[in-house]
Order: C-alpha cells, then sequence, then structure tokens
C-alpha cells in the first residue's frame, strides 16, 4: 500500500470514530467497564497522543537530515515482521498494567477527542508527501546514497519497544493500522455499555 492510500484509509477510520462520537454522550465516554480498563474516551485518547508524540513523531526523526539516530536498530522483531506482512495488527487484546506514564487522561470533551482525532489527520497528511518522495522508487534512483538523500533517509529506524527499528514508511503505516486495531476496543466498550445500561 502507498502513502496515498494509507491516508485515504487512515482519514476513513478518523471520520468513523468522528461519526460515531456524536452518539455518545460524555458520561458514556467516561464510562469504565472496570477499574483497571479504559473508558472509550481514553482509548481516543491514547490513539491521539501515541500518533502525536511517539508515532508522527519517530516517522518525522526517521526523515530529519542529520538526524541523531545513532544506535537505532535497523531491523524489525519477529512479531513487527508479522505485524508489516499482515498490514495488521492480530486480533487478539493486547492489555498493559495501568501505570503513569501509559494509562492516557480522561478526555475533558467530546470536542477535545475531535480536534484531537483532525489535528492527527492534518498532521499524517503534512507529512504524507515527504514519506513518499523517501521511499518513491523514482525519487531514490535519482539519489545517491550518503548525501541525506530519499536513499539515506529510508534507511533510517527509529525502535519501537515490541516491533524493532521502524522507518519512516512503518512508522506512518502503523499509525493507521494501531487506529484500525481500536475499533475492536471500541465495538467492545460499546458493547459492554449497552449491556450495563441496558
Amino acid at each position: 500500500m502507498n502513502t496515498k492510500e494509507t491516508l485515504r484509509k487512515f482519514e476513513e477510520t478518523v471520520n468513523g470514530y468522528i461519526q460515531e462520537l456524536e452518539s455518545f454522550s460524555l458520561e458514556q465516554l467516561l464510562w469504565k467497564p472496570a477499574e483497571d480498563e479504559w473508558s472509550l474516551g481514553q482509548m481516543h485518547m491514547h490513539l491521539i497522543l501515541s500518533a502525536q508524540f511517539m508515532q508522527l513523531r519517530n516517522a518525522a526523526l526517521c526523515l530529519a537530515p542529520n538526524g541523531d539516530l545513532t544506535g537505532s536498530p535497523t531491523g524489525k522483531t519477529k512479531l513487527g515482521e508479522a505485524l508489516f506482512k499482515a498490514g495488521s495488527f492480530p486480533p487478539e487484546r493486547v492489555q498493559v498494567p495501568p501505570s503513569p506514564q501509559y494509562t492516557p487522561p480522561q478526555p475533558d470533551s467530546k470536542q477535545q477527542i475531535v480536534d484531537g482525532l483532525r489535528d492527527t489527520v492534518r498532521r499524517m497528511t503534512e507529512i504524507e508527501p515527504m514519506v513518499a518522495a523517501a521511499f518513491d522508487p523514482a525519487a531514490r534512483a535519482l539519489s545517491e546514497p550518503g548525501k541525506d538523500t530519499a536513499f539515506e533517509l529510508a534507511q533510517n529506524t527509529v525502535a519501537h519497544p515490541r516491533l524493532g527499528g521502524l522507518n519512516a514508511l512503518e512508522w506512518f503505516q502503523l499509525i493507521e493500522m494501531h487506529y484500525r486495531h481500536h475499533l475492536l476496543q471500541k465495538k467492545r466498550l460499546v458493547d459492554a455499555w449497552r449491556q450495563a445500561y441496558a
């Protein structure tokens, strides 16, 4: 899948999130099925914050000429290889123990979520041409290794804690896969709310 197609799919997924937000009350967005689980609002905040402060940041680091990427691994882990080969996360639920550095905050409002989602789309749209340029075969054919060219920038990686060293294109694609993966959690939380308040 090329960068334009990844961006199109991402916009489609985000538009679905935003449309469905209209039907949720703030009470529903803040409700948690259990103390150690996230609310719908926290799930949305997780998507926004991880895209903006980890995934997009790391894609930009990979694309930065003279970026300090010393010590960054070049290869992906087995999980990373499998994820990118499949083009999506496995449908299993990932649970991480609650912690101040990982548990996302509750949103202040529904508008905060909508604004954050729209801002993520804007930032994806801004970086897409740069990712495309670094990985476009025609642009790479014209560049020479060793001069901060598309060829060299495409080699840069930043480590993901579970997936290994990812390049700018992989970080970009990961955002779309991550948003799509959390549709399963959204459905589970909506179903749990309906069961609790039926």
